[in-house]
């Protein structure tokens, strides 16, 4: 792994901020910084290497690893180095408990803190070239799974039947199984098929469309739709083949749709054209929004645009270990595209008693333009 990489960019950030170091606690920012999870802490200061102190010994093997018992001896090991305490720290104000976070404070006693979480999100905003394969290898696993779903589809069944299949072949395949994703509203279990009329369905979740969900306490994706002739299956499921995510979107039909569902589904590919043969470094994340806004009204599809009773506001998103990194494809965005930025688009429309139509895939941005990594047949496929 290039993990000099990673501390040299969080340091320059830290820098930015007149901050002399950040204490990491979180699972997905530390297996971002060592390649592995631990319980306990990686101390990484403005220059020199990070300390990880580990409350469990024999969990994690560093020549930097030192055990500790609790956070509090961490000021003591600190100065046995001759490292002095920060003046500003920061810490992972978005992640941490507030029990946590206070804590913290007290053993590190700052007169400033700063935002770990915002400065490791723009870290890992620009993947490296190890990262960059991971996302080649589940992308290759994505595409063998969705290939095999229609000789997954029997007559008869419901969405979360069909889904129950289809995550077997992902867990054959090497699927991880539960993603991270960052905030309180991003509860889900390893994707989304949505069938028929569930599509309309709004959900307090922050996914792009919603679904009433299997059950109360997750009221997102499958629900139990019976999967009827006329009606499209949207999977939305995640590529966590490795910690690092792809995002794909396509759309299987049982028996014949209606004219109408391909003319959206086309707008949806025409968008994905459109992004491919303009997408580059420099490009504003919110033209791309409002580029795709202006097509979606000049095909007549607007009402149906990204949900009905619920419209998302945006069309796209960063993936990387979370599945909601940064850039954010959305009007208010300040983002501009950069070489090793890896994100998903997911324009999609919803029909009426039809279902969701449209497609998503993973681009990474290079020096000269944009990168498929999620290459699979994008028109609809029968089941």
């Amino acid at each position: 792994m290039d993990l000099q990489i990673r501390y040299s960019r969080i340091q320059q950030l830290l820098k930015e901020q007149q901050a002399e170091a950040c204490c990491i606690r979180s699972m997905v920012n530390m297996y971002y910084l060592t390649g592995s999870v631990f319980d306990g802490y990686i101390y990484l200061p403005v220059e020199g290497d990070p300390l990880f102190f580990v409350r469990k010994a024999g969990t994690f093997s560093n020549k930097q690893a030192v055990f500790i018992r609790k956070p509090e001896d961490i000021p003591v090991l600190l100065k046995e180095k001759n490292i002095p305490l920060p003046e500003t720290i920061a810490l992972e104000a978005d992640q941490l408990t507030y029990n946590e976070y206070m804590r913290l404070l007290a053993v590190f006693q700052p007169k400033k803190t700063a935002n770990a979480t915002a400065i490791l999100r723009e870290t890992r905003m620009l993947k490296t070239p190890w990262e960059i394969e991971q996302f080649r290898y589940s992308a290759v696993r994505h595409r063998e799974v969705y290939q095999k779903i229609p000789a997954l589809f029997l007559a008869g069944m419901t969405d979360l039947q069909l889904q129950y299949e289809i995550e077997r072949e992902m867990r054959r395949h090497g699927s991880i199984g539960v993603f991270r994703a960052l905030g309180n509203n991003m509860e889900i279990f390893m994707g989304s098929v949505l069938s028929g009329s569930n599509a309309e369905t709004p959900s307090p979740c922050d996914f792009a469309l919603g679904g009433g969900g299997a059950h109360e306490s997750i009221p997102i994706g499958a629900n139990g739709t019976p999967i009827r002739e006329g009606q499209t299956v949207m999977v939305d499921m995640v590529g966590n083949y490795t910690a690092y995510l792809t995002d794909m979107t396509r759309v299987y039909a049982c028996g014949t749709l209606s004219g109408e569902a391909f003319r959206a589904h086309q707008v949806s590919m025409d968008m994905h054209q459109w992004l491919m043969e303009n997408g580059k470094p420099g490009m504003s994340c919110a033209v791309i929004y409002e580029q795709s806004l202006q097509m979606a009204s000049k095909a007549g599809w607007a009402d149906n645009f990204m949900g009905i009773h619920q419209q998302a506001k945006f069309v796209g998103h960063g993936v990387g270990i979370e599945i909601n990194e940064l850039p954010v494809l959305t009007g208010r965005s300040k983002e501009v595209l950069q070489a090793g930025m890896v994100f998903a688009y997911e324009p999609k429309f919803v029909l009426p008693n039809v279902g969701a139509v449209g497609i998503e895939n993973t681009y990474l941005v290079t020096e000269t333009g944009l990168e498929k990594l999620t290459v699979f047949e994008e028109n609809i496929l029968n089941l």
